[in-house]
């Protein structure tokens, strides 16, 4: 008897008839519709099979017992290929077939197991064995966790079907040995990639030494990560917290009680309004929820924190009917909108902002959150404008993938604060600091930046070079490494196509653009990569 296992597809083709769903892609008999099939050897059931999801093209979950095989066999293979197991007597030969049909973990080093044992079973002889590969329990593995998220965890998520293991450089690797470009950096979160050495051992050696102490007591590595954003930036003071959106909490309360401060001798109440912008994204909580654009993300919350409006992006006539002397406590802006869509601020409309802050009064708040700390080849994305805020919210990539926000503050604002009007628990902590700082020693080291504007200009070029034909796409817009392909469709099916052909990315917009926000560290060849990838995808659009 011959078994020929197919570990891309979980199928085992060769002597058996396999009933499986048509569109699996392997050389079996087929039966229409089917989710599930009996392996049958000389006429006999000797086995059952199912898709370990629907969008893996039908791994193998359940095992084979083949009767006629009596000897124990247990051999590695590469995983990305065919294993051909031949012969009852002499299982031990087996060869491999490149395949190209999905990418695989074919350079991780890591290796799927076919194995064949005795494995005794109700209604079966004592002399089957099992065939199976390491893709079997790696399905199971993933279906499992994918079940008990559903059972566990608050539904506010909607997540792709993979269960992600592992990461190196820009790739990521699911439960079912799977390799995927990472063009959205857990959403330009992990600048450095993933397990850059560096920054892991920086990560390791303040582990061993100090993780977490509170902010009842000084540490160095706080006071040393301030120091080198206030020396790159604008600011004066630095107030760290835990993610973009409680920095954007924070320069609310900085906003409110500068302005408090600033009016104390005054009979009129003091300043208290934000203004923000059309297509913005400021977070979720109830301060930043009520500065963000998306109607949908706030009604369901309401009522939640009064005296937010908003003015359209880009528009000075409107932020002027906006901003109002003795109302105007901050204008939030975002130089580079993430969210919204990939939208740039021209300078013209930030100079115009600043001049209505310094005549209202008003203090002008930059969030930086996804755009900042070189994400468009500029430490700070407003630097390219050379206008500057009085508040600034940086978030995202700081840490490298460990959760860390900060609140760039001027002297002046810094000044209205006082002993216990903000804090935090784990804000600043050792562990975050000193991985920042590893980042920041990157990021700010001979030719970074430089690196991060050739490869943002390749990726747009090389979009709009594949893509100027298509249909469907209006523009490809952004700077740095954050761009958008702006479709007249839907983008959910191009990121859930994309995914299938090996690269993550995600949307934006109304849900309606491609947002790509790579790891800084991207190889021209992986982009490269994306580019070929997507643009196979959007051409396939009707």
């Amino acid at each position: 008897m011959q078994a020929l296992c197919q570990s891309l597809s979980g199928a085992y083709v060769g002597s058996f008839t396999l009933q499986q769903p048509s569109d699996t892609p392997c050389e079996v008999s087929s039966s229409q519709g089917s989710d599930s099939g009996q392996i049958q050897a000389a006429g006999k059931s000797c086995g059952f099979w199912s898709p370990g999801h629907a969008r893996t093209g039908g791994r193998l979950k359940a095992v084979a017992n083949v009767e006629g095989l009596h000897s124990t066999f247990k051999k590695e293979l590469p995983e990305r290929g065919l294993a051909v197991l031949q012969g009852l007597s002499s299982p031990e030969t087996a060869v491999h077939t490149p395949q190209t049909s999905r990418r695989r973990l074919h350079r991780s080093g890591r290796k799927a197991v076919v194995s064949m044992s005795a494995v005794p079973d109700e209604g079966r002889p004592p002399s089957a064995v099992t065939l199976a590969t390491s893709e079997t329990s790696e399905a199971s593995m993933a279906a499992d966790i994918m079940q008990r998220d559903a059972e566990v965890i608050v539904r506010t998520y909607a997540r792709a079907p993979i269960v992600i293991v592992r990461g190196q450089g820009c790739k990521l690797y699911d439960a079912e040995g799977r390799e995927y470009l990472d063009m959205a950096a857990g959403i330009a979160v992990n600048c450095l990639g993933h397990s850059d050495p560096t920054w892991v051992k920086a990560v390791s050696e303040q582990a061993a030494t100090l993780a977490h102490v509170s902010n009842l007591y000084f540490t160095e590595p706080q006071v040393k990560l301030a120091s080198r954003l206030v020396a790159s930036s604008f600011a004066d003071r630095i107030f760290f917290c835990n993610s973009g959106t409680e920095a954007n909490e924070a320069a609310i309360k900085f906003a409110r009680k500068y302005q408090r401060v600033k009016h104390a001798e005054s009979t009129d109440p003091p300043p208290t309004d934000i203004v923000s912008f059309s297509n913005c994204f400021h977070g979720r909580t109830l301060g930043a929820l009520a500065l963000t654009w998306k109607e949908q993300y706030r009604t369901p919350f309401e009522p939640i924190m009064p005296g937010a409006s908003f003015a359209t992006f880009g528009d000075l006539d409107s932020a002027a009917q906006a901003i109002k002397k003795g109302r105007t406590a901050a204008v939030f802006v975002e130089p580079l909108q993430g969210e919204g869509g990939i939208h740039s601020a021209t300078k013209q409309f930030l100079e115009g902002l600043r001049k209505m802050c310094d005549e209202s009064g008003a203090l002008l708040v930059f969030d930086e959150v996804q755009c900042g700390l070189g994400r468009t080849s500029r430490l700070w994305a407003h630097q390219a404008y050379d206008i500057y805020p009085d508040i600034m919210t940086v978030a995202k990539p700081l840490a490298g993938g460990l959760p860390i926000g900060a609140a760039f503050v001027t002297e002046a604002v810094a000044s209205a604060l006082s002993f216990g009007d903000h804090g935090s628990t784990f804000a600043g902590g050792p562990l975050v600091c000193h991985a920042a700082l590893a980042v920041l020693d990157r990021i700010e080291s001979d030719g970074f930046l430089e690196g991060v504007a050739k490869k943002g200009e390749r990726l747009k070029r090389s979009l709009q070079d594949a893509l100027s034909a298509n249909k469907h796409v209006k523009e490809i817009r952004g700077v740095g490494l954050l761009v958008g392909i702006q479709l007249d469709v839907p983008a959910g099916p191009i990121i859930d196509a994309a995914r299938e052909s090996g690269v993550l990315a995600i949307t934006a917009g109304k849900g309606d653009v491609v947002r790509l926000a790579p790891p800084l560290v991207i190889a021209d060849e992986e982009i490269d990569f994306a580019v070929q990838v997507l643009a196979n995808c959007i051409g396939k659009l009707p």
